[in-house]
């Protein structure tokens, strides 16, 4: 797992953490230099060493430093295009996984179905508090002994895998679309006859 932000390594560590019985190793990695080029490279050296590879973005990042790009220069969102395409065609054990705005909307469609585009993060968690009130996007709340955010999710998880599969994939040429591809992490034909 290669990951933009420690919101997606506490996730995982703590879906690790409760999934004792999987047989696999689920690293998240967040790169040191988060740079998008070095990302990229980060994911490549991965694939070269693991079986499975898993790139997840939270693209509110992406479209904000995208208008703040200079005029006539490759922005953010063409330079991540450039790096998906050819990961899909040379790079089969590497499955990237967009999150729009991010992280928590995936947690939001946990518990209902809704293609709302929030506009960033922030939107988002207020959304997730009607479910989650006590929601903090800290390490101390994901990571609560017997509370933590894996274990306040998984009985809602077959709806979020439903929800986000409806919403359909990354689009380049819809970057405000609202979406989840957290579902291709969940059904990977080594995982999916665990988690559904």
């Amino acid at each position: 797992m290669i990951v933009d932000g420690k919101t997606e390594v506490w996730y995982f560590n703590m879906l690790k953490r409760n999934e004792r019985n999987l047989r696999i190793n689920i690293k998240p990695d967040l790169p040191t230099k988060k740079t998008l080029h070095k990302q990229y490279q980060y994911v490549l050296e991965a694939s070269e060493n693991n079986d499975k590879v898993f790139w997840i973005l939270d693209f509110d990042t992406l479209i904000e430093e995208t208008k703040k790009a200079k005029k006539g220069t490759e922005t953010p969102i063409q330079e991540f295009e450039k790096y998906r395409i050819q990961i899909e065609k040379r790079f089969p054990n590497v499955v990237v996984i967009v999150n729009a705005p991010c992280l928590e909307f995936w947690f939001l469609l946990h518990f209902e179905c809704t293609s709302q585009y929030f506009k960033n993060c922030d939107t988002t968690i207020k959304r997730l508090k009607k479910y989650i009130p006590d929601y903090i996007k800290n390490e101390k709340f994901f990571t609560r002994q017997n509370q933590d955010i894996y274990l306040k999710l998984k009985p809602h998880l077959k709806n979020a895998i439903a929800n986000a599969q409806k919403l359909g994939d990354f689009d380049v040429y819809n970057p405000h679309q609202a979406m989840a591809q957290m579902h291709h992490f969940f059904l990977d034909n080594k995982l999916d006859n665990y988690f559904t």
